[in-house]
Order: structure tokens, then sequence, then C-alpha cells
């Protein structure tokens, strides 16, 4: 099982960014695939969730509608475009997939996930 990170990088207030998760190893179909962060000296958050399942999407509240996951199915590979960016998003990004077949708790990535990336750094500047 892999998930793989990439976009990430530095840009400056008020900037977009385009995170992928590229997965592969399991069947993207049966499994959620969330992000999350963790910024400088702060606990790891929930930032969002999209099911393989059947497509539901869920964004944290705190993201004031800025940001948007979004998958591919037919490349296995789950979004997270980044606009209006702020300082506070600063962070190291992660995905991560959960098996949700008939488990609506796990198909909002809100409970333990299966699998990890290792992480990308997003900074923003002022």
């Amino acid at each position: 099982v892999q998930l793989v990170e990439s976009g990430g990088g530095s840009v400056q207030a008020g900037e977009s960014l385009r995170l992928s998760c590229a997965t592969s190893g399991f069947t993207f179909s049966d499994y959620a695939i969330g992000w999350f962060r963790q910024p400088p000296g702060k606990d790891r958050e929930w930032v969002a969730c999209i099911s393989g399942i059947d497509g539901e999407i869920y964004h944290a509240d705190f993201l004031e509608g800025r940001f948007t996951i979004s998958s591919d199915k037919a490349k296995s590979t789950v979004y997270l475009q980044m606009n209006n960016m702020k300082i506070k998003d600063t962070a190291v990004y992660t995905c991560a997939a959960v098996m949700a077949v008939n488990d609506g708790y796990a198909a909002r990535c809100v409970g333990a996930m299966d699998y990890w990336g290792s992480g990308i750094q997003v900074s923003v500047a002022s």
C-alpha cells in the first residue's frame, strides 16, 4: 500500500495550491481518503475526507470554504485544492486511507486511519 503526496511548496498569502495524493495497493472504491495537517508546534487536525464508495465529501468548518477535496477514481488519486491561502494554513499535509465499506463513521475519516502517506510541507508567507 502506498499513498504519495505531491504539490506542496511555498506560496504567498492569497495564492492557491493543489495537493495530490496518489494511492496504490488497495481497492480505491472501498476506502475513504482524508487529508490531515499538522501546523508547527500543534497537534494534527482533520481537514477533509472523500468517500471512494459514493463520492461523499466532508470539509472541516474552519476552512471557511477555501479548500475542496476531490478525486479521480481512474487514477486512484485524491486532490486538495487550496484557495485564498492564509499563513495559518502552514503545515505538513498528509493523506490517509481507511476501509469504509458499510461503515459510515469511517467514511468521514474521523476515526483511526489504516494507511498514511509520509506528508508534504506547505508554507504560506505574508
